[in-house]
């Protein structure tokens, strides 16, 4: 498998695979198979054999009928058989089909993903309310289908493959992950890839210090490497897996299964460690990015279990609490890198509950988001510090704010980096406490028109604190950003994209005891608000656009509110300015149009053909319901 690295001109060439997987690299997928003639009964439902769709024969109902709210229903032969299946795992203790060792040219994702429910398939039921649109639907794709049933987990997939395929033996150690390295010049491409996509978005590991360690490990000799910490060999795997997933190759296929193949490494390197009983800033790291990693690999839902394994490591080494109290003798640069790892935890968690709807984990803490000073450590590196890292003088903030952006000591990149950091956190914050946490248990987000009107004030307050290199959404600004500092334009895209996702949710929750409905123009210039950033983040970086799946989610989402508020629309908002036609209506018009446009664009974007599909299934049967 050999790619070009989009503008890099240095061939990505797949790295050698331990035991006899060579071959299966170098083919970038498996060997075609002989056609056998169909002499067998068909397994699959009636209804996916008459639509001519794959079906998961999932019992009692599979997952294309409960998407299509259609009957399930399977032929004697096929329940029989399945049940004799049922019955030889029970009696085998569940092993009775054998797996061979996935190479990495295997479909890795061959396994169906089984949704069980506990009753008979859900009836089309008539729109009532948008908040049932936004609260009661599927955490990952499907926003028509409920989930809170009492069976467990229905929305995780059960039954999908191993999100890290194992390529390694029981003895080959660490030295077997080390044999595995990518050539030097090729880990350069992906790291700068990594720093140049991914970490202006969660900057939370420091760069200088990363590429010295980075220099120092390639510049050991092959025996030397294989006696390196297994955590700084994880770290560099998961940061070339996110590096690959946002390189431009020729054949996506490619580009997956090697990016796959370098985040098994990661993990087969956490797992040499002894993660899961030590824990490190590098260890949180690793788990930070292999979280990220998962959800742009549609692997949503384990990211959301390895998650949870990341945040109790996180509380274990006192991450959330305030540096000065817990560990008062580290240095500056120690409590810093502390604060910003522990950020980076809270906000993978907080908005990725919000898309889950499920409750927020990283919830206890004492760390206060003003204790991020304006890089301080930064400072004291550069006019040094006594032997205990503290400044050997007393250091004058307002000078460390002053300084020059382009002073060589203080990177401009690094004031940017700050503010976005302090603002994602603040948000977080609030976020977590007003949309994560009553969400999580079915519960309306305000009690009545004005607690609603409280809230969105307080939002509004906040946002207005932000710097405007955050907040803007002007034409003129996000086309200069992108010209020349597209480092901030990332961070302005996923704090406007977040911030306005959570405004359109409040907007559309509804209360039936306390008066609260659906604030229909509030709702949809938000919703328009957020899907503008992913309309901009298509057309100024194309590439990151089509990876992140979190971005990828909230403008689906978006999408389908304003076209499901817009099938119910009979009226026009302002009659006095659209005439008597929703049609003509000006608001109702532009969001007819984003909506369409976001179908339009995520039939484009998506390396997993299933979840593509599904999405734009989803969108374009809400938006065939909009009559005018």
């Amino acid at each position: 498998m050999t790619e070009t690295a989009g503008d890099a001109g240095t061939e990505l060439r797949a790295p050698p695979a331990p035991h006899g997987d060579v071959d299966a690299l170098a083919s970038g997928g498996l060997p075609p198979k002989k056609k056998q003639k169909r002499n067998k009964p068909t397994l699959s439902c009636s209804e996916c054999v008459e639509r001519k769709t794959k079906c998961d024969r999932a019992r009692p109902y599979c997952l294309a009928c409960i998407k299509r709210q259609s009957n399930c229903s399977y032929s004697e032969v096929a329940n029989l058989i399945a049940s004799a299946d049922r019955g030889a795992a029970r009696n085998t203790g569940g092993r009775a089909r054998k797996h061979s060792k996935p190479t990495l040219g295997d479909p890795l994702h061959a396994v169906p993903i089984q949704v069980p429910v506990s009753g008979p398939p859900p009836a089309q039921q008539p729109y009532r309310s948008v908040s049932q649109s936004s609260a009661g639907s599927s955490p990952f794709l499907l926003s028509n289908i409920p989930y809170s049933n009492h069976t467990p987990s229905p929305f995780f997939g059960l039954g999908s493959a191993h999100p890290f395929a194992n390529y390694w033996t029981s003895r080959g150690g660490l030295p077997e992950v080390i044999g595995v390295l990518p050539a030097k010049e090729q880990a350069d491409i992906l790291v700068a890839k990594y720093f140049d996509a991914v970490d202006p978005v969660y900057p939370m590991i420091h760069k200088r210090n990363f590429y010295a360690d980075y220099e120092r490990f390639w510049s050991l000799s092959d025996a030397e490497r294989q006696a390196a910490d297994p955590v700084l060999v994880a770290l560099h795997f998961v940061v070339y897996a996110m590096g690959t997933q946002f390189i431009h190759m020729n054949s996506d296929h490619g580009r997956i299964q090697m990016a796959e193949f370098y985040v098994s490494a990661s993990q087969q390197a956490l797992r040499l460690s002894s993660y899961l009983s030590r824990a490190s800033v590098r260890t949180l790291q690793a788990m930070v990015l292999i979280c990220y990693f998962l959800m742009n690999d549609n692997h949503a839902s384990d990211a959301w279990s390895f998650g949870g394994v990341l945040v109790r490591q996180a509380y274990a080494m006192g991450l959330h609490r305030d540096p000065d109290i817990i560990t008062p003798r580290c240095s500056v640069s120690d409590k810093q890198q502390r604060r910003k790892l522990w950020q980076a935890v809270l906000f993978q968690d907080t908005f990725l509950t919000v898309l889950l709807k499920l409750p927020p984990t990283a919830s206890f803490s004492d760390v206060r988001v003003e204790s991020l000073s304006d890089h301080i450590e930064d400072f004291v590196a550069a006019n040094g510090s006594s032997a205990n890292g503290t400044p050997d003088t007393v250091v004058n903030p307002m000078r460390i704010s002053n300084i020059a952006p382009s002073s060589d000591s203080f990177p401009s990149y690094e004031l940017s980096d700050r503010q976005y950091i302090r603002s994602m956190w603040h948000m977080a914050l609030l976020v977590q406490r007003t949309v994560c946490t009553p969400r999580s248990l079915s519960q309306p987000l305000t009690q009545s028109p004005q607690d609603r009107a409280k809230l969105i004030a307080s939002y509004q307050d906040l946002h207005d604190s932000f710097p405007t290199i955050l907040t803007t959404s002007e034409d003129a600004f996000i086309r200069d950003l992108a010209a020349t500092n597209p480092r901030s334009l990332r961070q302005n895209l996923f704090f406007r994209s977040n911030f306005w996702h959570c405004v359109m949710i409040i907007r559309a929750d509804e209360n039936d005891a306390g008066g609260v409905t659906c604030d229909v123009p509030g709702a949809l210039e938000a919703a328009r608000m957020a899907i503008g950033a992913f309309f901009d983040f298509w057309k100024y970086l194309r590439v990151d656009a089509g990876v992140w799946w979190v971005f990828q989610h909230r403008a689906f989402e978006e999408a389908l509110l304003m076209a499901r508020i817009l099938a119910t629309q009979e009226q026009p908002l302002s009659p006095e300015k659209g005439g008597l036609s929703p049609a003509t209506d000006p608001l109702l018009g532009r969001a007819k149009e984003d909506a369409r446009k976001c179908l339009d664009v995520l039939e484009l974007v998506g390396s997993a053909p299933e979840m593509q599909k599904t999405r734009t299934e989803v969108l374009r049967a809400a938006m065939a319901d909009i009559v005018w």
